[in-house]
């Protein structure tokens, strides 16, 4: 059965090394990575890299995607331009797709209400607090949090963040994911014979 696309918001300032983990594993697991932006033109990511959108927010549908990712950026803090983002992140889980949010993405679902009720993480409980939403009683102190179909992270975890969505939609699960993340996030490089070993079944 063919995979539907994971969908990767780009916007610019986006935080470059917060969903490259996730993106490449995801694409060498079969999954088309659709880039999409608030409209066509290109942005540029916070280490200037410059992105040709494939799609414009508007044209993503909930039911054509297996997960929407939001980065993090400088934008989320600087007003309400990515406001639409986490407008289409409740759209994506009131239809029952997953969404993963890292960094300032955070802070945009927090605005959004939809950290509310349910355990998420961000970069640290303060951060989220000057938002003024309602849900610092959900908020774990943790590398990354799924709760249901979310999946949240603060900027320093882009491999915990990618470990979280590989094991949401099923790529790795078990020793294997765990392996997967003792090599990428701990260097430990007996980690790689077990998932040789899981390559080769």
């Amino acid at each position: 059965m063919q995979r539907k696309p994971v969908h990767l918001a780009v916007y610019d300032s986006l935080a470059d090394w917060e969903t490259g983990h996730a993106t490449a594993h995801l694409a060498r697991a079969g999954y088309e990575i659709r880039t999409v932006g608030p409209a066509r033109e290109p942005v540029t990511s916070i280490g200037g890299l410059r992105i040709q959108p494939d799609l414009a927010l508007d044209d993503v549908r909930p039911e054509d995607s297996s997960l929407l990712i939001l980065p993090g950026a400088d934008l989320w803090d600087a007003g309400d331009d990515l406001a639409p983002y986490a407008r289409a992140a409740r759209a994506f889980l009131d239809a029952g797709t997953p969404v993963a949010a890292i960094c300032g993405a955070t802070a945009g679902l927090a605005h959004e209400g939809l950290l509310d009720d349910r355990a998420h993480t961000s970069a640290a409980p303060f951060y989220l607090a000057a938002t003024g939403y309602q849900g610092a009683g959900h908020y774990v102190d943790a590398d990354a949090v799924t709760d249901g179909r979310l999946v949240t992270a603060g900027p320093t975890e882009p491999v915990a963040f990618a470990r979280e969505i590989l094991r949401l939609l099923g790529v790795y699960e078990g020793e294997v994911l765990d392996a997967w993340y003792r090599l990428f996030h701990d260097s430990d490089a007996e980690a790689y014979f077990v998932l040789q070993k899981a390559a080769a079944r």
